[in-house]
């Protein structure tokens, strides 16, 4: 979008900032002028949202009693994204736009901008987002950026050769995701430990999977919620056996220490339900209690370590489909006659709205993920090829569904357990695991590596391993050859709670 000289920005753009030209400004507005367009802003947003201004009008200088000020160090274009965002929308932005956005960021102190460029990062502007980020020293932009390009590392290694080698010696330094797994497992007890129970991770080089971890003897992962959040997995909840009584206590693995610890478990005992680490916090949503179904949801504050109720589900659910995308909290609610519902959860709001429904006969909503702006759900295909796994691609950004070109036949089970990793999709099954590269609308096999050799349940998700934990752990333990493994040393890291 280009701005003209002398444009005064409209309403349609950003309801709750800018006025509509030829109206008088209400109270407590401003007009921002920028290489000649005009902006006429709310003063408290302003205040509110960005450094520069809250500090501008409580400094006492003449600029803060003004009705029009002009500004020097930002571009029209930026300016422009910054209010977007502060009204809640989530554009997607051009090559342009981000420069400008990462410039505007930098000189007025705008920390939701900041979060909106780092929850757009793809592989198309990463390096764009890195090297702007790093220039104008938008350190958690530039950092959330390497991060990605680091896991892309492979990828994108001949485009690596524009950056300047500082920058690239920093990507290099940093740890990679890696692809994990770890199945349905009961409590052990310490005369009987199940070598089977343990966190495993892929190990790319040698495409084959290795031991990480093994679970505390007390937890449990069968109808559990699984998550992580700040690179630290969560086992909350699960049951000890088919009577179903849920294991009170939640359990905490830190790569970085190898160590595993207790946290207290929700308020509602609950198992079969959904575990989504979100922005410092975990969500525990439905499930079940006593055969019953439930809809109630509780937010655990990693902070301060309790647990508390918040908005609950549309209606109630276990085993709820969920994904992220663009940091967004996104659920697949199946509600009968080949209807899926699409909420998304609001946090600032407390609040499930619903985006969209997607209907197809005889047919329902089973897994989804997110890429980019993409909801991808998979689900059965109808009547006859109901064993076959299709999929449709809802775009956030048009609100467009489309039908994914082919479908997935026996790889249906396997991609209940996809997760995405920059322009990847990975997946598993005891025969093979395999990698898939993600084109517009249509998943492309990249590689295939070996299975996971496990039956039940399968947990899937991805943490970055510090090499002394993998080293220590790891030592070529290979699921593969499970004649070896009763041969083999156990190793049972010690937490902090003796477990």
């Amino acid at each position: 979008m280009k701005l003209h000289s002398g444009d005064v920005m409209e309403s349609s753009s950003c309801p709750r900032l800018i006025q509509q030209p030829g109206l008088c400004k209400p109270p407590h507005s401003l007009r921002v002028n920028i290489d000649g367009s005009s902006f006429i802003v709310d003063k408290t947003v302003l205040s509110e949202s960005c450094e520069y201004f809250r500090a501008l009008f409580q400094s006492g200088m003449r600029e803060c009693k003004q009705e029009d000020i002009h500004l020097q160090c930002v571009g029209a274009l930026g300016f422009l994204v910054m209010l977007r965002v502060l009204a809640g929308e989530h554009p997607v932005l051009s090559s342009d736009q981000i420069v400008e956005a990462i410039q505007c960021a930098a000189f007025l102190q705008v920390p939701a901008l900041t979060d909106h460029l780092i929850n757009i990062i793809n592989s198309e502007n990463c390096l764009l987002m890195y090297h702007t980020a790093t220039t104008y020293g938008v350190w958690e932009l530039s950092h959330s950026s390497a991060l990605f390009i680091r896991d892309m590392y492979v990828d994108l290694k001949d485009d690596l050769l524009t950056l300047p080698k500082k920058l690239v010696d920093y990507i290099e330094s940093l740890l990679p995701s890696s692809y994990m797994a770890v199945c349905s497992h009961s409590p052990s007890t310490e005369l009987l430990k199940d070598i089977q129970r343990t966190v495993c991770y892929l190990d790319e080089d040698a495409r084959e999977w290795k031991v990480l971890t093994h679970l505390p003897v007390s937890a449990s992962t069968t109808m559990a919620g699984v998550a992580v959040l700040d690179n630290k997995l969560y086992i909350i909840g699960g049951v000890h056996d088919v009577s179903k009584k849920v294991v009170e206590t939640g359990f905490c693995y830190n790569p970085a220490a190898n160590t595993w610890t207790t946290i207290c478990g929700p308020q509602q005992l609950r198992y079969n339900f959904t575990l989504i680490g979100h922005e410092g916090c975990l969500y525990a949503l439905g499930g079940e209690y006593n055969m019953k179904a439930l809809s109630s949801v509780e937010r655990y504050g990693v902070s301060n370590g309790s647990w508390g109720f918040v908005s609950p589900l549309p209606c109630p659910a276990a085993s709820v489909v969920s994904a992220v995308a663009m940091n967004r909290i996104f659920i697949s609610l199946w509600r009968g006659k080949g209807a899926t519902d699409i909420h998304e959860y609001v946090p600032q709001l407390d609040q499930w709205l619903l985006v969209t429904t997607l209907i197809r006969e005889q047919s329902y909503g089973l897994y989804m993920v997110a890429h980019k702006d993409n909801l991808y759900v998979m689900r059965n295909g109808p009547c006859e090829d109901f064993l076959l796994c299709v999929m449709d691609c809802y775009n956030l950004s048009s609100g467009q569904w489309t039908a994914m070109s082919g479908q997935y036949g026996n790889s249906k089970s396997s991609l209940f357990t996809a997760v995405v990793r920059g322009d990847s999709v990975f997946t598993l099954s005891r025969q093979l695991t395999t990698e898939y590269t993600v084109e517009d609308y249509r998943w492309r096999v990249k590689r295939e590596m070996k299975g996971f050799g496990r039956v039940g349940s399968i947990y899937t998700f991805l943490m970055r391993l510090p090499k002394d934990t993998v080293s220590l752990m790891g030592n070529s333990q290979n699921l593969t050859r499970d004649q070896n493994l009763r041969d083999r040393p156990r190793v049972s890291p010690q937490c902090s709670d003796n477990l």
